[in-house]
């Protein structure tokens, strides 16, 4: 399982890869805007790569739910200095950028990002699809109902996981009808995103069943809102051991790339599942 990015090919055919998330942004549901200085998101996301992180996903507009949009300007000004200031301090880190507008994509490209991240799955910009095939980006393709504005007033399925899979298959057909390579591809399912628990851990429990086996898998439930109530807790650091017990299990059945806040413990549980696995990852 080989996945094709701008500064080269990820062999995740035996081992899986923790993706730190760094927001810099002012309200984020995670860390309230901590990072949204550059020299403190620097710092971050040089600390989560000694940590094990193979990937640092830099986001400057917030995807909680009811979240506004960012301007493009504002969204570049945000996320450009901390993928430079990123390289400028480890220059062979492996950078995406979690953005759907093709202006910030391709500044943070041109600063030495490797992979697009679009939570819009390529239907939030005209633009982007082109400007990943010509760059030769690597593309995380995720399934959202509705915006982050509305995505948990109501969500509804008839087949939660039959309509996931189809969509990510159709924004894969649109992608390389784009002449975005196959390979290039990764699927998130969008945990969270238009979603209830129940929607959520229906994705979980059959995620085999949501995509081919050739394309890595990216899996976002670190810190989500659904793992408080499996806890039964309000409190957002309790939401770390489910966090870290779903890369353990989702590793086993098939995932390749956890995004994750915490960096540590879920490279951690990684290393356990592929030891029990008997994979070199």
């Amino acid at each position: 399982m080989i996945w094709q990015t701008a500064r080269g090919p990820l062999d995740l055919t035996s081992r899986g890869m923790v993706m730190g998330i760094l927001n810099v942004t002012p309200d984020s549901f995670s860390d309230g805007g901590r990072f949204s200085d550059a020299g403190r998101a620097v710092a971050h996301a040089v600390e989560m790569c000694e940590q094990g992180a193979g990937i640092i996903d830099i986001g400057g507009e917030s995807t909680r739910p009811g979240a506004a949009p960012v301007q493009a300007a504002e969204e570049r000004r945000r996320v450009v200095p901390v993928v430079v200031g990123l390289l400028a301090r480890i220059p062979d880190a492996l950078v995406s950028v979690d953005t759907s507008k093709a202006e910030v994509a391709r500044a943070a490209l041109e600063a030495g990002a490797a992979i697009i991240n679009d939570v819009t799955a390529l239907r939030g910009d005209a633009d982007m699809a082109r400007l990943v095939a010509r760059t030769g980006a690597g593309l995380v393709l995720m399934h959202m109902q509705g915006t982050p504005a509305t995505m948990q007033l109501e969500p509804r399925y008839g087949d939660v996981v039959a309509e996931v899979r189809d969509f990510l298959r159709e924004r894969a057909a649109a992608a390389q009808a784009a002449e975005i390579e196959p390979g290039r591809i990764a699927y998130d399912p969008g945990i969270g995103f238009g979603k209830t628990s129940e929607h959520n851990l229906a994705l979980l429990r059959q995620m085999p069943a949501l995509t081919d086996s050739t394309r890595p898998v990216v899996i976002g439930v670190s810190r989500k809102a659904f793992l408080g109530k499996i806890a039964d807790s309000a409190v957002l650091s309790e939401r770390l051991w489910p966090t870290v017990a779903l890369t353990a299990l989702l590793r086993q059945r098939g995932a390749r790339l956890f995004r994750v806040h915490d960096v540590r413990e879920n490279v951690a549980a990684l290393k356990a599942a592929e030891a029990v696995l008997g994979t070199t990852g």
